[in-house]
């Protein structure tokens, strides 16, 4: 009788367990994958399933992927319906569902006592796994993934296709003036395989500090959209005292991840339906001009009105 391999689907905040015969194929595995999930398996991703350091094609063997028992798989890949909602939807639409624009009422929040307490707490029981060490003299640069270096919902099928454009060259830019974190509202599992899978984890060019995950974020009450989950910069600055809101910036393409900070934070234009935007989609090539504007020409990034950062390098 053929051994039979137990694993484990993680998708979409849940987890499916299959189960399947040692001699069966991918391409099998992503069958029943499409059987539990109804993601059809040319729309998959499976992040962590390596063979000799790539992704396997669907005729390789689940024995020779050499699979522990309940090895979790972490796929990303949407189904038709949601497809076909995106790609229906038209552009103009206001995006009131992904972002709150921070009200000058709002902005209080970065000074209340219970909210700077959390920081506190975060800064203590935090642990951060260094990649490289920060360098003397050089400002810090706060990245999101999805959205914004990452269309992670995208009909696209490679790693390069979901990629902004320009992700390399800017990061190689920007990592002359700036150290560079990665800051991403998901498990640090998640975000250590998209850094692969976008080539960023060992690319020569650059180098990343550090990843942050959403156990690094904090909740916050506004009075107007209630409990929201926020990235505080004060939980790096906390750690790091060569930063501060004089040399920080952060990107993200939702403004309430930085309302704790909204003098630091730049919201980048969200990087959505790649496999139709690549081709026209030049925002990193114009924020890598306003970082080096940034570098030469501010000693305090929080004095600035990063809204209109188009006026300083287009």
């Amino acid at each position: 009788m053929d051994n039979l391999l137990k694993v484990v689907i993680k998708w979409s905040g849940k987890e499916y367990e299959l189960e399947l015969r040692e001699d069966e194929t991918v391409g099998d595995l992503k069958d029943i994958i499409h059987k539990k999930t109804g993601v059809r398996p040319e729309r998959q991703k499976l992040l962590n399933l390596k063979f000799k350091g790539k992704a396997p094609d669907n005729e390789c063997r689940l024995c020779m992927l050499k699979l522990k028992p309940g090895f979790k798989i972490m796929m990303m890949g949407s189904l038709e319906e949601d497809i076909a909602q995106v790609n229906t939807t038209p552009d103009d639409i206001p995006e009131v569902i992904n972002d709150l624009d921070i009200e000058e009422e709002e902005i209080a929040i970065e000074n209340r006592e219970e909210y700077l307490a959390k920081i506190d707490k975060r800064i203590k029981d935090y642990e951060i796994k260094m990649l490289n060490q920060p360098r003397d003299g050089k400002n810090l640069l706060v990245l999101d993934i999805d959205y914004t270096l990452f269309d992670h919902r995208s009909v696209a099928e490679t790693g390069a296709e979901l990629m902004r454009p320009y992700l390399h060259e800017f990061l190689t830019a920007a990592y002359e003036d700036y150290d560079i974190v990665i800051w991403s509202a998901t498990g640090m599992k998640w975000i250590d395989e998209k850094m692969k899978l976008l080539g960023v984890t060992n690319n020569p060019n650059y180098k990343i500090m550090f990843h942050l995950d959403s156990l690094a974020m904090i909740s916050v009450h506004t009075p107007k959209y209630g409990v929201i989950e926020v990235k505080p910069l004060g939980v790096i600055w906390g750690k790091f005292k060569q930063y501060s809101n004089k040399n920080t910036i952060m990107f993200d393409d939702i403004r309430r991840n930085f309302i704790m900070n909204p003098k630091n934070g730049l919201r980048i234009r969200p990087f959505r339906q790649a496999h139709l935007n690549r081709s026209k989609d030049k925002e990193l090539l114009h924020l890598t001009k306003y970082l080096k504007y940034l570098a030469k020409n501010c000693n305090d990034f929080s004095a600035l009105n990063h809204r209109h950062w188009e006026g300083k390098c287009l």
